[in-house]
């Protein structure tokens, strides 16, 4: 069984838990980390022989060239994940619109191919906005990979379907869930991000054996931010907040390369599309 390696490329500052704290006119004057610590990811995939999905935000894009063109050199496949970071529930259906077209042009011009694949930030398209899924259709998106099939603060439809789905009636447009594990009647997130970070690792290897063996490719996605423990501290920040964004950042890129060497795994394009 093959499963879809991603990566949501934004910076450390970029985060959705970080809004009230940063401001976005502030982000040019910051360190800026995102190129190093996605140019180490992506040497991991190379010494792996392994591609994944980059899913970028249009700013960044716009500020290092040179990473959208090795992504794209390497076999990669570039996707989108909006301009700069803003949730889908923070926008209105026109301004949703506006910002995956800005952002599907910048890439596109900069890979030299069409686009086929979207990720909303902090996985934002929820029971509220299922508007999203027909508008990404409209403007020439092939699948969505934003819904987590969980009960969550920030995000989550919990009844969702926890597989590959197509949310918009006679379209062959896909909905590709974040992974989740069945235990009992829960869906426990076990896709990546902070919960790879928390759980110890023979948990995610066990989990996404137990996908494999019932016949279901997974989706694994990480930032590059989470393999830099030496990024600049904010502060202020609440507990739950700098809990859950600095927690085993020293051990997250071992875990993945961890990740690399366990399983099989191809871009979401290669996984659920050309299947």
């Amino acid at each position: 069984m093959t499963n879809a390696m991603t990566v949501d490329v934004e910076d450390y500052f970029q985060v959705s838990a970080f809004e009230p704290y940063i401001e976005k006119y502030k982000w040019d004057s910051l360190e800026h980390r995102v190129e190093n610590n996605t140019n180490r990811i992506l040497d991991a995939l190379a010494e792996h022989n392994t591609l994944a999905t980059f899913f970028t935000l249009g700013w960044v894009a716009e500020r290092y060239p040179s990473l959208v063109k090795r992504i794209v050199d390497e076999g990669h496949e570039l996707a989108c994940h909006g301009y700069e970071h803003v949730r889908v529930t923070e926008q209105t259906p026109d301004q949703f619109r506006a910002d995956i077209v800005k952002t599907k042009k910048i890439l596109e011009d900069l890979a030299g191919k069409e686009l086929k694949g979207y990720r909303a930030a902090s996985y934002s398209i929820n029971s509220n906005n299922l508007w999203a899924h027909d508008i990404l259709a409209e403007e020439g998106f092939k699948y969505s990979s934003s819904v987590y099939p969980v009960k969550h603060d920030l995000y989550g439809i919990p009844d969702a379907p926890r597989f590959c789905y197509k949310p918009i009636e006679k379209s062959d447009f896909l909905e590709i869930p974040i992974t989740t594990v069945k235990i009992g009647q829960k869906n426990m997130p076990c896709g990546g991000g902070g919960f790879f970070r928390f759980y110890p690792y023979l948990f995610s290897k066990w989990a996404f054996s137990k996908i494999n063996s019932d016949n279901q490719a997974a989706i694994f996605y990480c930032h590059p931010w989470e393999i830099d423990p030496d990024q600049p501290r904010q502060e202020g920040l609440n507990f739950k907040t700098k809990f859950r964004h600095y927690l085993n950042l020293n051990k997250m890129e071992s875990r993945i390369r961890n990740l690399l060497a366990d399983f099989n795994w191809d871009t979401m394009e290669n996984v659920f599309i050309n299947k």
